[in-house]
């Protein structure tokens, strides 16, 4: 395996131009932390897009910073911390999952992934951060789209087109993301001893009241259903003593300070309580609120599955343990009332055999071929990492 560490446009745009005569893919490589994600690649090339780091404007007035897209993403959010600001999509931190701890997360992987936190049911998802980037293609076209203000759109919205991408479209040079003002207190309502189906009821209220909770995520037992509520410390109080009243029918509230609620959160975003299960297939499932505690029910018929609730439901991780398939028959199965699946932790022969990310209806499929063809006609960039043929 050669391995190539373009460090400038230019040369990085000679080194796709050499792949792409060759017909030779190339693996996309900044930080490394996320090669667990996806399905495993075994690529001739490694290209180390390592040397486009480094912050190149920061705007804390306008809200606005610009990174090259390997810079840590350890380092943005320090940045950040100093001018009492933060990246409101809630990058989570899975590396431990991984075994990819000694590996640095950066800003493009965490965009490439379209990767959010448990904030993403107030604040949206990393797409609606991400303002504009350079990068280039599998052309070989060094190319630029967006921004630095949030309406900036004329023809296609090529910046929510890269998030979640994978880096399969275009290798990213650079990005500009939207910050916001962190959050002055924090307090979080926990209530313990309900079934998944009595904690969606909760949350499901809590969300509809008007307390502008920004974290709502269920774990069975113990801290059991979390409500997050964050802003101005006065504001936050009176908030919290009214949801508090509010939810009194669901049993005992507890209401937790800004330390505990650190904690609490930190460990729903980077997926803790599964840390202590490697062995088990890890997946990420995306469905209609009230549809989450009965496919958690559904796949507890038939496989042994722990779970954990997050978006008020909508988001729902199931770790299966001894499935020959990861549990993804029952799984996808389940799916009755719509939503996908996607296989975040298996073994590498696991992800190799099963699909990782949703099979697309034959229509949606032919749209993302045309979409690679026009970014990418020879399948040079991360051939196969999200689908086999793309």
């Amino acid at each position: 395996m050669t391995a190539f560490r373009p460090d400038d446009e230019r040369a990085l745009a000679d080194v796709i131009a050499a792949a792409l005569a060759r017909e030779e893919p190339l693996e996309l490589v900044a930080g490394g932390s996320k090669r667990g994600l996806g399905r495993p690649l075994q690529l001739p090339h490694v290209l180390d897009l390592s040397a486009f780091a480094g912050i190149r404007s920061y705007e804390p007035e306008e809200l606005v910073l610009t990174a090259g897209a390997a810079t840590p993403l350890a380092s943005i959010e320090a940045a950040l911390a100093e001018k009492r600001q933060m990246l409101a999509f809630e990058p989570p931190d899975w590396r431990a999952l991984w075994g990819s701890g000694d590996r640095e997360q950066t800003i493009g992987g965490m965009i490439a992934g379209n990767l959010a936190g448990p904030r993403r049911i107030r604040q949206g998802a990393a797409r609606d951060h991400f303002l504009g980037f350079r990068g280039v293609s599998g052309r070989a076209e060094p190319f630029k789209a967006g921004g630095r203000v949030v309406k900036n759109v004329t023809g296609y919205d090529l910046p929510k087109l890269m998030a979640g991408s994978h880096g399969t479209l275009a290798a990213l040079t650079e990005v500009t993301v939207k910050v916001l003002p962190a959050p002055e207190a924090t307090r979080t309502l926990a209530i313990t001893g309900l079934d998944a189906r009595a904690a969606q009821r909760a949350m499901s209220a809590a969300l509809n009241a008007p307390h502008e909770v920004s974290g709502a995520a269920h774990l069975p037992g113990e801290p059991g259903t979390l409500l997050r509520l964050e802003g101005p410390a006065p504001s936050v109080e009176a908030r919290a003593a009214a949801l508090k009243q509010e939810l009194a029918a669901f049993g005992a509230v507890a209401v937790l300070d800004d330390a505990a609620s650190a904690v609490l959160w930190r460990a729903v975003r980077d997926l803790a309580p599964f840390l202590p299960h490697p062995e088990r297939a890890l997946w990420r499932v995306s469905v209609p609120p009230t549809a989450g505690p009965e496919l958690v029910a559904r796949v507890a018929r038939q496989h042994d599955a722990l779970h954990l609730l997050d978006w008020g439901g909508g988001l729902v991780w199931l770790a299966v343990k001894d499935a020959a398939d990861g549990g993804a028959a029952a799984i996808r199965g389940a799916l009755t009332q719509g939503g996908h699946a996607t296989l975040i932790r298996a073994p590498d022969a696991l992800r190799a055999a099963v699909p990782v990310f949703e099979p697309q209806p034959p229509a949606l499929a032919a749209i993302a071929a045309r979409v690679k063809d026009g970014f990418d006609p020879r399948r040079i960039l991360n051939r196969g990492r999200m689908y086999r043929e793309l």
